[in-house]
């Protein structure tokens, strides 16, 4: 039987209302009793972001995990989960990105909460990102993959990459030409997502230069909930707490 959906049965009407006290104070004060952070403080409201954003649902999307053989439904996720979206040739922006949910990772392993988080990195590249060349480049970046924890998603095809990573997620990409060149890059958005267990957005950060104490922190709190209730689901990124949304 699915945790949650026991968790929800237990004593009926008391069990959700056991979930409201453990957590969703401040969701309920702002009016989303989906969510356990506060809504950050930005200019456009979720519904008029062209993605994703505080208090809505991510997209029914389930993806291969090449390292691991197998596929992962992200709303089916049973711990907070992080979640951004790479290519492994780049030379910028994705390896900060990358660096900066290794860096979570770390602290997760040496602080004792390892179980309770999960690192979705997801390529846009999946013509040169296949599970030997994501397992290279774990090691290039000091990536602890063999970790359960850890999942490289990677979509089957480039127009599935376009149809779930830019259409679904909303975080856009586009190759260089000539399209034959072996070393070709992408001019692309950068969005990491933090989402509780439920499938909801606690935060969409749009920023290239992360604060991994911000969401170590945000992190922290999602975890308290998820501890107390089983009841939460972390899909995430990075922080910037004006870009915040």
């Amino acid at each position: 039987m699915d945790r949650r959906n026991y968790l929800r049965g237990i004593a009926g009407v008391g069990a959700l209302a056991t979930a409201g006290c453990l957590g969703s104070t401040l969701s309920l004060r702002d009016g989303n009793p989906n969510v356990t952070l506060p809504e950050p403080e930005r200019e456009y409201t979720s519904e008029e972001l062209p993605y994703p954003a505080w208090g809505q649902r991510v997209p029914d999307v389930t993806l291969p995990a090449p390292i691991a053989s197998q596929t992962v439904t992200i709303r089916a996720i049973e711990t907070p989960s992080i979640v951004t979206f790479f290519y492994s040739h780049c030379q910028t922006v994705c390896p900060i990105l990358i660096q900066t949910i290794r860096n979570i990772q770390t602290d997760a392993i040496e602080s004792d909460y390892i179980d309770q988080v999960t690192f979705l990195p997801t390529t846009f590249d999946p013509q040169r990102d296949d599970a030997a060349r994501l397992r290279e480049y774990s090691e290039m970046m000091n990536i602890a993959v063999d970790d359960a924890s850890w999942q490289f998603l990677r979509p089957t095809s480039p127009e599935r990459a376009k149809a779930t990573v830019e259409k679904e997620f909303g975080v856009t990409f586009e190759r260089t030409h000539p399209d034959d060149m072996d070393m070709y890059m992408f001019a692309h958005s950068a969005l990491t997502y933090l989402i509780n267990t439920d499938g909801y957005v606690e935060r969409a950060y749009r920023t290239q230069t992360p604060d991994i104490n911000q969401m170590i922190r945000d992190l922290e709190t999602l975890r308290k909930r998820w501890d107390g209730v089983g009841f939460s689901k972390l899909l995430v990124g990075l922080c910037l707490p004006v870009e915040a949304w």
